[in-house]
């Protein structure tokens, strides 16, 4: 409220302070000047009366036009029509950490193709931008975060170890930077993971530590493992160092793909979707940044709606990397910088995957697929804000490990 009010307040502070200065008296004073036909010539005092109304004219045009441009994107973008950086005390991480993070990981890290189809831009009816993060190490875009964790932590804090649950991606993804710096990583994931992913922290050397399904199981058994090494925990997604190594992920779309005006983003428990958005919208304000989240795992889209963060008794989606729930770090920025969040079904979902299988010829999990799945529904196609949304990008967030394409 306080920044659309301040757009209709402009022209006419700027108005009072050329009437306090005398430069435009008939606006606020009813006096007139006229031109003396004897002479023929025009009062002076006419002509700037003249001008200086016209400056009001001009600036109250400018004021309502920065009004309904602004209403187009979030209050961090446009104050009285400059555009703003995002606010760096309000966040867990910023533009300036991201950036630290890249520097620290890149030797490390795959700079990941952005691949495009004429064929998928025909079925979309805009211009997408594929970010393959289906290539990066261990198979998707968590060893960002997780090689940015372990490779800040200093010696001393390093030769314990580091410990995590998961049953997913980030399990694997920490194994695999451990591994890089030599260091133990203990991973507690449940019973019920799939075998995939188990097999991939083994590869890497990671030690596991078996825990029942519910999340309060997996944190229980890593407090004890904690207490028995001192390692140091790393959390999945709520964890600074975290989020910031996502969100190398914008710096290198927004490099290799300048044009794009909006992001698609998968969201679950919200490292990827926080990083993004914080290094995206500090690049480009005016840039929108939506998430695509599963109708049965949709807590987040009801967290945005409520206002506050909301778990679920349980999710029921094919999409099992898109689970977890927000945390209080990634909360307030999508709660701040989300714009919106696109909800779709499975079936969406699996169509999706076959798309990006037969026509980019890259096979993604179900996670990683939403954004496209998002793009392709009518709630998104049908929605009259995002009409202008014409040069997307769309992070394919992980690779199929399961092959969940092939027939049973």
């Amino acid at each position: 409220m306080a920044y659309t009010l301040s757009f209709i307040l402009f022209p006419f502070v700027i108005a009072v302070l050329l009437s306090i200065l005398g430069l435009c008296p008939r606006f606020f004073t009813g006096k007139t000047h006229r031109i003396r036909p004897k002479r023929r010539r025009i009062d002076p005092s006419f002509c700037i009366d003249s001008l200086s109304n016209l400056i009001v004219v001009l600036v109250s045009a400018f004021g309502i036009w920065t009004l309904k441009e602004g209403s187009k994107y979030p209050p961090q973008s446009y104050i009285l029509g400059l555009k703003m950086e995002v606010n760096k005390e309000k966040y867990a991480a910023d533009l300036s950490s991201i950036k630290e993070a890249h520097a620290r990981i890149s030797s490390f890290i795959h700079k990941t193709p952005v691949m495009t189809s004429e064929s998928l831009d025909a079925i979309s009816g805009r211009r997408l931008f594929f970010k393959c993060e289906c290539f990066q190490k261990g198979g998707a875009f968590k060893f960002r975060g997780a090689c940015n964790a372990i490779f800040s932590l200093d010696d001393q804090q390093a030769a314990k170890g580091v410990v995590t649950h998961s049953s997913g991606n980030h399990a694997a993804a920490l194994a695999l930077a451990a591994k890089l710096r030599g260091i133990t990583a203990y991973v507690v994931i449940p019973k019920n993971a799939p075998e995939c992913k188990v097999q991939n922290v083994l590869r890497y050397g990671g030690q596991i530590i078996w825990s029942e399904a519910p999340v309060q199981s997996r944190e229980e058994i890593a407090t004890k493992v904690l207490q028995e090494t001192g390692a140091a925990f790393i959390h999945p997604y709520d964890d600074v160092r975290i989020i910031s190594g996502q969100g190398t992920v914008s710096l290198e779309l927004l490099e290799q793909a300048p044009q794009i005006d909006t992001i698609i983003v998968p969201i679950s428990g919200g490292g990827l979707m926080s990083g993004v958005a914080l290094a995206a919208k500090s690049i480009n304000p005016a840039i929108r940044i939506l998430a695509a989240e599963p109708k049965g795992a949709n807590d987040a889209a009801q967290s945005k709606a409520a206002g506050r963060i909301v778990t679920l008794p349980e999710t029921n989606t094919v999409a099992d990397g898109l689970r977890a729930f927000l945390g209080e770090l990634t909360w307030p920025v999508v709660r701040d910088l989300v714009d919106d969040i696109i909800t779709v079904d499975d079936t969406e979902i699996i169509d999706a995957m076959r798309l990006c299988y037969e026509i980019l010829k890259v096979a993604i999990e179900p996670s990683g697929a939403i954004g496209l799945a998002a793009v392709l529904s009518d709630s998104f196609r049908s929605n009259p804000a995002w009409k202008d949304c014409n040069r997307i990008g769309i992070i394919l967030s992980g690779v199929d490990q399961t092959n969940a394409l092939e027939p049973s």
